[in-house]
């Protein structure tokens, strides 16, 4: 386990300070000079969606040149990340990638890319889960939600982002802590599985909080509790599901861009500093803390470090929880 996560942390940091072909020196023109895709691994409306599009539009300004995010959910996020470890190493197809990025290794028995192929950018915001109920549960509190569960002989049925996603596994880490068991309801994206929550589809949701708040906030949805040590600087009233009664609990997201294993040095410092020039705005910073996130923008070393770190982490809380695909 040491030394595989030791190769993992050298090749990451690598790729983050090491370009494979100068292609800017080739290039009869300065990058970019065509639009830059920026791949999401989510439908519209979640939150890795609202922190790309936010970033495109500043990017777009700050680059002169269109950003466009597109949107390809699905396989548990697999079907983006294969996509864009795949592409050219030229600058013009980007990454907003997750936590499941890391998870899926201890997930999936085969996957459409290694975490090698891609070069870090930069971190660019935590997030915790936070665990909501709809009109179909109306619980008001964590206490009551865990005893209704623990009556429930087929299991609450608990939507996600979809398989593999942080919400999958915090409601895993859920279910051992508390000694409850779940139904698991995985969707294509956080705004698909809210949809169906306000709907009275299914009992309850564990979703990036950045997903959920504006309903919560309108009272549409009831907050049991976020899944991070502290409570989000966003939505202070909302307690920690530690602090609600799971002694122990404690599990955060990241969000952040990559590149193609292989984007230029000169690329990934120009996008580096373009990301976190934009996140560090004032007003997007603003915005963004106010949608629930915590702006944490970094060096590629940083996002390379942080991959490498976690995955064994994931990878225990997958053994540990006993998650699987369904």
């Amino acid at each position: 386990m040491h030394s595989s996560r030791r190769r993992l942390l050298k090749s990451l940091l690598s790729i983050a300070v090491i370009s494979a072909t100068p292609l800017i020196a080739k290039a009869s023109a300065p990058w970019p000079n065509r639009p830059v895709k920026l791949v999401v691994p989510a439908p519209p409306g979640g939150s890795l969606d609202i922190l790309a599009r936010t970033v495109a539009k500043e990017l777009t300004t700050r680059l002169n040149q269109t950003v466009m995010v597109e949107n390809m959910p699905g396989g548990g996020s697999n079907i983006a990340f294969g996509y864009v470890a795949k592409a050219a190493p030229d600058g013009y197809t980007l990454l907003v990638g997750w936590d499941s990025l890391a998870i899926n290794p201890a997930l999936y028995p085969s996957l459409p890319y290694k975490l090698d192929q891609f070069s870090p950018i930069s971190l660019a915001i935590t997030a915790p889960q936070v665990l909501v109920v709809g009109p179909k549960l109306p619980v008001k509190n964590l206490k009551t939600f865990i005893e209704v569960a623990r009556r429930d002989p087929n299991g609450l049925s608990m939507a996600n982002a979809g398989n593999g996603s942080p919400g999958h596994l915090a409601a895993a880490l859920l279910e051992s802590k508390a000694e409850i068991k779940f139904n698991n309801i995985p969707y294509k994206g956080g705004a698909p599985a809210v949809a169906d929550l306000l709907a009275g589809h299914v009992d309850a949701l564990m979703v990036t909080l950045a997903a959920a708040l504006p309903h919560i906030q309108s009272g549409r949805l009831t907050a049991l509790g976020v899944s991070s040590v502290k409570r989000s600087t966003g939505a202070p009233t909302i307690p920690t599901i530690a602090e609600a009664g799971v002694a122990g609990y404690d599990l955060n997201s990241w969000q952040g861009f990559l590149a193609p294993a292989g984007t230029p040095n000169e690329i990934i410092r120009l996008l580096n500093k373009e990301i976190v020039a934009s996140l560090n705005d004032p007003e997007i910073k603003k915005k963004l803390i106010a949608d629930g996130f915590e702006v944490v923008a970094s060096s590629p070393k940083v996002l390379g470090e942080y991959l490498a770190t976690s995955t064994p982490k994931w990878a225990k809380l997958v053994k540990d929880s006993g998650a699987k695909v369904d």
